[in-house]
């Protein structure tokens, strides 16, 4: 009893100080793909900074130099991450260039360590900005690789990111203090105007080809519509009408026949439209972008 007394603090000591430096996730985010080491590189330095740390994807699968989708994948996941969670987002064709590499903290207490290109753009709107520090490269860069200009992925994002995670630096060691403000892509915000709803296409469900929305339910639901009903809808590039049919809304994709169109409220409570077993946007031609624009009405 003695002895359990004696070692009682000793326990107490080493779970506190597992606490203290409790480790947050990280998260990683690129048009990198697969068939190279580039991703694994990224990891291995993560985890030279810390064996503990646990890591995780979203995609290395970004269209090449596509900032607009990089932007919708990651305002699409980080809302179901806990606060703390640190996403490293590298899609970054001005690589080496002069623009600023970046750490946004944000209301909901996620940190973004990406190049400010517009990859920030939905998080930043949707999440809000607490905060912006510019990566001070002095400090915040893997050893060794100041002579590379063309992988901050490795030698900047991830070494800083595995850093902010593993709490072997804080937030305000990141660098200086920006202005509470990020690169913003430009796009059609959903909108109801005269009984008819002007939205975007901002990204497809890629391995089905159904085509998403940026109009969510609650704003649909503004239309007065009901299930069964048939509504027009019409998706444009520019100028250029791409869709123009009526379409019937339903709960399911068998709510119509096999190769039939359909509207729907997919799983993050945004406007589809799809195909029955079909891919709608191999059909019709359409891709994704803020560029491109989705009307509905009755």
């Amino acid at each position: 009893m003695p002895f359990c007394k004696q070692l009682l603090p000793v326990l107490g000591l080493v779970f506190f100080s597992h606490l203290a430096i409790a480790q947050n996730a990280l998260v990683f985010q690129t048009d990198f793909g697969l068939e190279e080491p580039a991703v694994a590189s990224m990891k291995g330095v993560a985890y030279g900074i810390s064996p503990e740390l646990k890591m995780f994807d979203i995609t290395h699968e970004i269209p090449v130099f596509n900032i607009w989708e990089a932007a919708y994948r990651l305002n699409q996941t980080a809302k179901y991450w806990p606060a703390g969670t640190v996403f490293v987002s590298v899609v970054d064709p001005g690589v080496g260039t002069d623009r600023k590499s970046v750490v946004l903290k944000t209301k909901t207490g996620h940190y973004f360590v990406s190049p400010d290109n517009g990859s920030l753009t939905l998080v930043a709107e949707t999440l809000g900005i607490v905060a912006v520090r510019e990566i001070d490269e002095a400090v915040n860069r893997l050893k060794g690789s100041e002579k590379s200009h063309t992988f901050h992925g490795r030698d900047v994002y991830a070494y800083t990111g595995a850093r902010l995670a593993s709490a072997t630096i804080s937030f305000e060691e990141v660098g200086p203090l920006l202005k509470n403000e990020v690169r913003m892509i430009k796009y059609k915000k959903a909108a109801l105007r005269d009984k008819r709803i002007i939205g975007n296409v901002p990204i497809l469900d890629i391995h089905y080809g159904n085509v998403w929305s940026n109009i969510d339910s609650e704003m649909f639901e503004r239309l007065g519509v009901k299930i069964g009903d048939m509504l027009w809808v019409k998706i444009s590039k520019g100028e250029e009408v791409q869709f123009k049919k009526r379409v019937k809304f339903v709960t399911s994709f068998g709510g119509v026949a096999l190769g039939e169109p359909v509207l729907y409220v997919n799983d993050v409570l945004n406007i589809g439209v799809a195909i029955n077993q079909g891919n709608f946007a191999e059909h019709y031609g359409i891709s994704a972008g803020p560029e491109r624009n989705i009307e509905i009405w009755k």
